[in-house]
């Protein structure tokens, strides 16, 4: 369902001069996949994210999501793709149902159609006792729950999920990972940044490892576990992070 080909972003600045945020990545994620993208602040994950999401433009590389060509058919990928983000904006003034229903007339949606998928959305994230609420009054679980379901009113194929549950309760957290453990189920693929190890665990059948822009290490838990003698995925982390490092000092 995805894949890159040595995809990469550099920034330039007046006063540092190059940035590589993403160096050339190769990676394939399947179909029905929960993939993790792990990596502290600044290594690179949203940019990366941004990229598959035509939110912003590669440096270098290629890449295909849903069997379309990044380069060039940017508006069929939007279309396949739901990307859902911790610092999505709203439309304040709407309520969670008028904002779905704008979007569904963005997706070209028929009005029997947005009615029908609004009602099962508000329905799988358990959001039926404030959608008529103004979105500037709700929680930031509420809030986030709303953007989620503007990004899978059109039920697409690929969910790009950057950081999904940072900052939220214990009970929306978990309403939104049981979402994304249903969403694999029914087949759709996930590409999940998080900064909780445990939801990686807990959901990812392979993970990346990203830092200083640089994808260390992919593999299931388990192969990482074998590899490194270590049980936690935190552990394993840091473990990566020191050979990176260690390499670096040695160039």
């Amino acid at each position: 369902m995805i894949t890159t080909e040595n995809l990469s972003k550099t920034f330039y600045d007046r006063k540092k001069g190059e940035i590589r945020a993403v160096t050339p990545t190769t990676l394939e994620i399947n179909k029905g996949e929960i993939f993790g993208l792990l990596g502290p602040n600044g290594a690179g994950k949203t940019t990366f994210l941004r990229m598959l999401a035509t939110v912003i433009t590669p440096t270098g590389g290629s890449a295909m999501i849903n069997g379309y060509h990044l380069q060039d058919q940017s508006e069929e990928i939007k279309k396949s793709i739901g990307f859902i983000s911790g610092d999505t904006k709203l439309y304040g003034r709407l309520t969670p149902k008028e904002l779905l229903c704008y979007f569904g007339e963005l997706y070209d949606m028929r009005q029997k159609q947005i009615e029908s998928r609004c009602e099962a959305v508000f329905q799988m994230l358990d959001m039926s006792g404030f959608i008529n609420q103004r979105i500037e009054s709700l929680s930031t679980g509420q809030t986030q729950k709303t953007s989620i379901a503007r990004c899978i009113l059109h039920d697409p194929p690929i969910f790009i999920m950057d950081e999904p549950t940072l900052g939220l309760d214990v009970l929306t957290s978990r309403t939104i990972l049981q979402f994304i453990q249903n969403a694999a189920q029914e087949g759709k693929t996930i590409i999940l940044s998080t900064h909780y190890m445990q939801e990686a665990e807990l959901l990812c059948k392979r993970i990346g490892f990203l830092h200083l822009g640089k994808i260390m290490a992919i593999d299931t838990l388990k192969g990482f576990q074998q590899k490194c003698n270590k049980n936690h995925l935190a552990e394993i982390f840091l473990n990566y992070v020191a050979q990176q490092e260690d390499d670096i000092h040695e160039v």
